[in-house]
């Protein structure tokens, strides 16, 4: 009668194992599902007689039993997956923005600035054959206003991508804080599953090693698993998700700006207003030290997050970014980096023109000592009642370029008792002082009358020579875009060599992109090989299955026509 377990027990785990068959066959285009596979084991067996003297007890088996369902996975090539598929979106991040970039620059819609340049330089030139003409005073008045407006265009759309940019920090901060309490919901569950040591939450942690992949993806991640079948994960070598918590990521806003700073709260100092809210002071506790040089030997260019805050920079830059001792800040900011150089060409373009205006207007520089003892160092004035001709009503230098903000001339008097204009210096403290795009504007009286540029000396002559300047100025070989670039270059080819920098950067990253794609779906075809269901594998385990469970079936019968023989046999 014994006999029966065994092809019941045949029956039993064939069944079961064609059941895991088909679970696989209905998940083989399931992403993140892991091939599930069968193992077999044998029953107790029955002792019948023990021999010491024999090679083996005398036993029966009970037949064959369905020990567990694994998941076929390497963790090697998990590991290498998810290390590999953060370095793939930290370049393919960085090959976006370069491509946006190019886009608001101009360069892939046929509105390029260097058209604007371009005709304001076609101006210059033109004023040079004929300062006195109204008419190439009036082109050159409308060139600096295009000029001036497409060069706001231009940084507003920079500006503007850093929002967005923002925006994408955000919502991905957010989507790992998610992913972290989904991967304690699971820990939870996988445990309660799996603690009575029978059942296999393999779903479940197809769900949990999907939530692993894509967090890979955003952030530099390590993980493990202890013996209970818990993850713990850490971001940036901190601990994200471990011992039944997360460890959310906080974040903490710029008031200038709007800009937000991944932070750990846990890791971070604060006070507490008199409302119970608390105000972080996060130095230290950034979730990504964006200081350190990126590299792929010291792995610090995983993770498209990081890419995101790098390219984004932690404010809007400006010429002054570029100053020595200033630019490291900036110069692993893609956006920062164009913002600073590009406002750095319009602010040398129009100091340069204000500047030989105003020594056609007489200004000189020098010390000054005021009648209240006052000594100004290394100035810009001119007196009052000054011999130069480039001058508006109120006797002031003209400027084609000039300040939204403030007065570009401030009146002051003299040791000598005379009255003289003090040209405002730029100072960084104080950002409404600067030329830089957001200040700029072409001086209105100019809009309405170009003709007050005059051109003519006080004998009525004109003036070639400062119009022959302003034609020099722009073919000077003075200028370059950062403190690291040694190349001297001109207003006509500064911006050429801008985009150029910007091209040659885009296809760094995007060489590196693709080489990372390459290897990123060599290590996926690998690991698809452990883990991907071969729909040709499944059918032939079903029907080797299928046959199991039909001997098994015809094992049963033949049992029991042996045992109906035998008791009517014996004429029970």
């Amino acid at each position: 009668m014994g006999s029966l377990y065994i092809g019941s027990s045949g029956l039993q785990t064939s069944q079961n194992a064609l059941n895991t068959t088909a679970h696989n066959l209905s998940n083989v285009d399931t992403t993140g599902y892991t091939r599930q596979q069968v193992q077999q084991s044998n029953r107790a067996y029955v002792t019948l007689s023990t021999d010491p003297k024999s090679i083996a007890n005398k036993q029966t088996g009970l037949g064959v039993t369905y020990s567990r369902v694994k998941q076929v996975r390497d963790y090697f090539l998990d590991k290498t997956y998810r290390k590999e598929s953060g370095r793939s979106m930290f370049y393919e991040v960085s090959t976006e923005v370069m491509e946006e970039v190019e886009s608001q620059l101009g360069e892939l819609n046929g509105e390029a600035f260097q058209t604007t340049m371009t005709d304001f330089w076609t101006a210059v030139q033109e004023l040079s054959k004929d300062p006195s003409s109204s008419v190439t005073q009036g082109l050159i008045v409308q060139r600096a206003s295009e000029f001036v407006q497409r060069a706001s265009a231009v940084y507003d759309g920079l500006s503007s991508y850093q929002d967005n940019l923002n925006t994408q920090i955000r919502q991905n901060v957010d989507k790992i804080n998610k992913y972290g309490n989904q991967l304690l919901t699971l820990n939870d569950q996988i445990r309660a599953i799996e603690s009575g040591g029978i059942e296999h939450a393999n779903d479940l942690r197809d769900a949990r090693n999907q939530i692993l992949d894509e967090l890979a993806e955003l952030t530099n991640m390590s993980f493990s698993e202890d013996r209970y079948g818990s993850v713990s994960v850490q971001i940036e070598g901190v601990d994200f998700v471990k011992d039944g918590t997360c460890y959310e990521i906080a974040m903490k806003t710029d008031e200038a700006t709007g800009f937000v700073t991944p932070f750990w709260p846990m890791n971070a100092s604060y006070t507490t207003r008199d409302d119970g809210t608390r105000v972080y002071n996060i130095d230290g506790a950034e979730v990504f030290d964006l200081s350190i040089e990126i590299s792929s030997d010291l792995g610090t260019d995983i993770g498209g997050l990081k890419a995101m805050l790098l390219a984004r920079g932690d404010h809007r830059a400006n010429y002054t970014d570029l100053a020595e001792g200033k630019y490291d800040s900036v110069s692993q900011s893609v956006v920062m980096n164009i913002q600073g150089e590009f406002d750095q060409m319009i602010h040398n373009v129009v100091t340069k023109i204000n500047d030989i205006l105003a020594d056609a207007a007489g200004v000189q520089s020098g010390d000054l000592e005021l009648a209240d003892g006052t000594k100004l160092t290394n100035v810009k004035y001119c007196a009052v009642e000054s011999d130069g001709y480039m001058c508006m009503d109120d006797g002031t230098p003209i400027q084609l370029f000039t300040k939204v903000t403030t007065d570009g001339y401030r009146k002051v008097t003299g040791k000598d008792g005379k009255d003289y204009w003090v040209m405002n210096e730029e100072t960084a403290e104080k950002p409404e002082s600067l030329y830089t795009i957001g200040n700029l504007q072409v001086n209105p009286t100019l809009l309405q009358e170009p003709s007050k540029l005059g051109f003519r000396l006080a004998d009525g002559s004109e003036d070639k020579e400062t119009a022959d300047a302003l034609k020099a100025a722009f073919t000077e070989e003075a200028y370059t875009l950062n403190p690291n670039v040694q190349k001297k270059t001109t207003f006509v080819d500064y911006y050429t060599d801008l985009v150029s920098q910007v091209a040659n950067s885009g296809y760094v990253f995007r060489s590196i992109y693709e080489n990372q794609v390459n290897t990123v779906e060599a290590t996926q075809s690998a690991r698809e090989q452990v883990v991907g269901v071969s729909t040709d594998e499944e059918l032939s385990n079903m029907i080797k299955f299928q046959n199991a469970y039909n001997a098994s079936s015809r094992y049963i019968n033949v049992i029991s026509e042996m045992l109906e023989h035998i008791i009517s046999t014996l004429g029970v």
